[in-house]
């Protein structure tokens, strides 16, 4: 019996042996020094470019069994840029400041009593991914910087390049002394290693699910665990008719044509009705040279006949592909009430000159993350300086937008007294 068949027939039966590994190594870590956190870090970066020729063939293999559209094969591609991107990924979080035993704030009582918040680490995080195999460099990264362990299960279009970069990960956390434990992957892409995550309260701590609408909606629906998620990523760009035009022009095509798969890629233009014949012709024109198509509203296509027509269900759908849906608003209310009736609260941007309707817009939304005269494609823990994410959150509880380092800690309490007696 080889490795790999050994571990895959004790994951399921043995998921508590797993965890209880996986939390032994969350303590070792969490009482680990920055210093070797760090030097794990740099270690695995140092892997990954040794290692990057297998990566590629591994991920050669992922790709010669994929059927799926451009967009997708995208997320699954492997580059040597996008390698050497990974391994500097973890160089920069190897250079940020430590999460763990951060003071968040400190006070002390009328009776001297001095208490303390102190961040801590989570503990155990269950990382559910599909397509993207950069995923699991990124959350192991992040996991071992904020000194907790993870257990990743990546999906069966990226299980051979998942397996490379784990390997990688391992050989850092190794050459650091610190336990291999500290990330583990799934054996395989079978579904039942889903069910075994999400049933596994005790064990992992929290489960972060990365992927597309049907995963995430199962892992909110069945988790026994904490779950920090987005099912969707239906981004807006709103060009008010104060938007400066060029910049207009080129935020849209940003927007939505920059990567079309991820989920911070606008999927709806909505355009004030009084800038909207002016603006929308340029825009369009700007937009199918780079090869979009589009599905329009009655008064885009008033506009511009030639434009596909729009169903509803259309503003209601995360293409990750190279279409994009327009709507015409009547100001900025109307922009937010589409806003309100069609987004998934993950990321939405106005394009105006008009601070003041900038600012009704911003406060007018309920989204993670609101931008201003920017692409929704800097949704990004990257682009917002947190280092590699882990994923985006749209909940109302503990994160919201980016997730790194700092949202991948809890805190404790530390109080501090001189012999003080309740009476």
């Amino acid at each position: 019996m080889n490795a790999v068949t050994s571990v895959m027939e004790e994951w399921a039966p043995a998921m508590p042996t797993l965890g209880a590994r996986a939390r032994e190594a969350a303590r070792i870590l969490a009482r680990s020094s920055t210093e070797t956190r760090n030097a794990a870090l740099n270690h695995a970066a140092a892997a990954l470019r040794e290692r990057q020729d297998e990566i590629l063939a591994a991920n050669a293999l992922d790709l010669e069994a994929s059927t799926a559209s451009a967009a997708f094969r995208d997320r699954l591609t492997l580059t040597p840029a996008r390698v050497e991107a990974m391994a500097a990924g973890l160089e920069d979080v190897a250079k940020l400041p430590d999460p763990v035993g951060r003071v968040l704030a400190e006070w002390t009582r009328p009776n001297g009593l001095r208490i303390s918040r102190v961040a801590t680490p989570v503990g155990v995080i269950g990382m559910i991914y599909e397509s993207r195999p950069n995923v699991g460099a990124d959350a192991a990264g992040l996991c071992i910087k904020s000194g907790n362990a993870v257990i990743l299960r990546g999906g069966s279009e990226s299980l051979h390049s998942a397996r490379a970069i784990h390997g990688a990960m391992a050989a850092g956390l190794q050459a650091a002394g610190l336990p291999e434990a500290a990330v583990q992957i799934a054996p395989d892409a079978d579904r039942r290693h889903v069910a075994d995550m999400l049933g596994a309260a005790g064990l992992i701590d929290l489960i972060i699910p990365r992927g597309g609408k049907s995963l995430v909606e199962r892992v909110q629906r069945e988790a026994r665990v904490p779950v920090l998620a987005h099912a969707e990523g239906l981004c807006h760009t709103y060009v008010h008719e104060a938007a400066d035009p060029a910049m207009a022009r080129g935020l849209v095509v940003n927007a939505k044509m920059r990567r079309t798969g991820i989920c911070g890629a606008t999927e709806t233009l909505l355009i004030d009705a009084s800038v909207a014949s002016a603006l929308l012709p340029g825009i369009v024109a700007d937009l199918a040279a780079k090869g979009c198509s589009f599905r329009a509203d009655a008064r885009a296509r008033a506009i511009l006949p030639d434009l596909p027509a729009a169903s509803e269900a259309d503003f209601a759908t995360e293409w990750l592909d190279a279409i994009l849906s327009i709507a015409v608003v009547d100001g900025v209310d109307d922009a937010l009430a589409h806003i309100a009736r069609f987004g998934s609260a993950h990321t939405e941007a106005i394009v105006t000159e008009d601070a003041e309707v900038a600012a009704r817009f911003l406060n007018g939304t309920d989204s993670a993350v609101v931008m201003w005269n920017a692409s929704t494609q800097f949704c990004d823990g990257g682009e917002f300086g947190f280092g590699a994410e882990i994923g985006i959150a749209t909940g109302r509880f503990h994160a919201r937008g980016p997730v790194g380092l700092e949202q991948l800690t809890t805190f404790r309490y530390e109080v501090v007294g001189t012999g003080q007696q309740r009476p």
